[in-house]
């Protein structure tokens, strides 16, 4: 595997190498080794022995942006993938917070900012040697960059080869290229040899296709990416090698329809922080009907520990806490070398298998009249009635309660009363779980991870039940 710290002339030996093979299907090898080779020259000009640049990297084509971060990484530049669709609010946040010395692919919403910014006396990380920055939180409305380097990447992958007995890999990639789920993917295929074709979601949804033999490939959906593929095209995704799913939690009836299919997946626990997966479930045992988020890889180590920070037995539930050698160094500035270990805002436990399993996030419990309710077991007692298509648990506050469960829910069939949806859940989860608060909407507000946008949500319920 490809996996030590490149110099440009590496890189172009490389990739000048893999000109010969179709690595990259559907496009030409010969011309994205071009375009590095442009790149590098434009980067290495800016570059100089006494700082390291900050270069952004929003190119609206991937291979482009794929070959621009290749670039940026021989050139020795400190990298920070963007979101081209951010709007003018996020860029100016971004702006602020980077003052890069050359954004590679500006969009309108970046040209709409005046260049003065760029002059600015700049924050630095405080610590020397090339970092890569990728973006987290979008969803919160606060950006923040999690700093990885080209060794936390190449251990993320590492990982994988070494949990899947695989020494090549080749993926098939419809998440965007900045976000940590895309990036991984065309890492995995660039450092083991492997092939790597692109079909941004939007095209597949929209019927374009790629000439692959899936059963070669890993893809990586999120769940509502994989809903929509196992109604629209459920035979072709049994054919893959693997689907990994990940991004956000998967409901029950999603995971039992794809058993019903036999879809090879492979459910995955991991973040941002860690370059992607730490716990991943093979296809065998999903299909053999763990629930669970599977093992924990290779390069990672997870522990399970309570409020005081005191390690817990299998059964009990806790505080994930993560260690691995693909662990983020800090958020942008910032570098904390003395951490060791990153606790997470989630929930889970081990079984005596060693299987994890994922509870909810310790920031979304609700306590009401004292006790605990967890929003995911009472979302999948509502999506177990099959009278909803999508629901979402949050907490209220509330005087006499401390907090309200409160469930917003989208109707199967529009006629829905919520007398029947009351009646169908009555016996599955004890009365403090139960919801309050029931407001139908036409759509959950997702991002295009498939995350929740909790802010937004907590606005609509509250404006529902003032004007109600």
């Amino acid at each position: 595997m490809h996996g030590n710290h490149p110099n440009p002339e590496y890189f172009l030996e490389y990739l000048k190498q893999r000109t010969k093979e179709d690595w990259l299907i559907g496009y030409d090898s010969q011309n994205f080794y071009l375009l590095v080779e442009q790149f590098l020259i434009q980067l290495t000009q800016l570059s100089t022995e006494k700082k390291l640049p900050n270069i952004l990297i929003a190119e609206e084509d991937p291979y482009k942006f794929l070959s621009a971060l290749l670039a940026a990484v021989a050139a020795n530049c400190h990298i920070f993938l963007c979101n081209r669709d951010w709007q003018q609010q996020e860029w100016q946040q971004v702006l602020d917070l980077v003052q890069p010395d050359l954004i590679l692919g500006k969009s309108s919403s970046v040209a709409a900012i005046s260049s003065l910014l760029y002059i600015h006396k700049r924050q630095r990380t405080n610590e020397q040697g090339q970092k890569i920055m990728i973006p987290t939180g979008g969803s919160s409305g606060k950006i923040r960059f999690a700093i990885h380097t080209w060794e936390t990447l190449t251990a993320s992958v590492k990982g994988f080869c070494h949990y899947f007995n695989i020494d090549t890999i080749n993926s098939f990639c419809v998440l965007p290229l900045y976000h940590v789920g895309g990036l991984m993917q065309f890492i995995r295929s660039f450092l083991t040899e492997g092939k790597l074709a692109i079909l941004p979601y939007k095209a597949l949804k929209a019927g374009e296709s790629i000439d692959i033999n899936p059963s070669d490939f890993f893809i990586s959906l999120v769940p509502t990416q994989f809903q929509f593929l196992l109604e629209s095209k459920p035979d072709w995704l049994s054919q893959f090698h693997t689907v990994l799913l990940g991004g956000a939690p998967a409901w029950q009836s999603l995971l039992e329809t794809a058993r019903k299919y036999r879809i090879k997946l492979a459910p995955t626990y991991g973040m941002t922080e860690t370059a992607s997966q730490i716990v991943t479930l093979k296809p065998e045992g999903f299909l053999s009907g763990n629930n669970s988020s599977g093992q924990v890889l290779p390069h990672a180590k997870v522990t399970i520990c309570s409020d005081r920070n005191e390690l817990l037995e299998p059964k009990q539930t806790g505080i994930i806490t993560v260690e691995a050698e693909s662990l983020f160094l800090g958020y942008y500035p910032e570098i904390d070398r003395d951490r060791k270990s990153f606790q997470t805002d989630d929930l889970g436990y081990f079984d005596e298998k060693g299987n994890l399993h994922i509870v909810g996030r310790s920031s979304q419990k609700i306590i009401t009249g004292g006790e605990n309710v967890f929003p995911k077991e009472v979302e999948a007692a509502i999506l177990a009635t099959q009278l909803v298509t999508d629901v979402v648990v949050i907490g209220l506050s509330d005087c006499q309660w401390g907090q309200v469960v409160t469930a917003i829910y989208v109707p199967k069939q529009k006629n829905l009363s919520l007398k029947e949806l009351k009646i169908a859940i009555a016996d599955k989860i004890a009365k403090f779980k139960q919801p309050k608060y029931w407001i139908p909407v036409e759509n959950i507000p997702r991002n295009q991870q498939g995350k929740v946008n909790y802010r937004h949500l907590q606005q609509i319920a509250l404006d529902k039940i003032i004007h109600n």
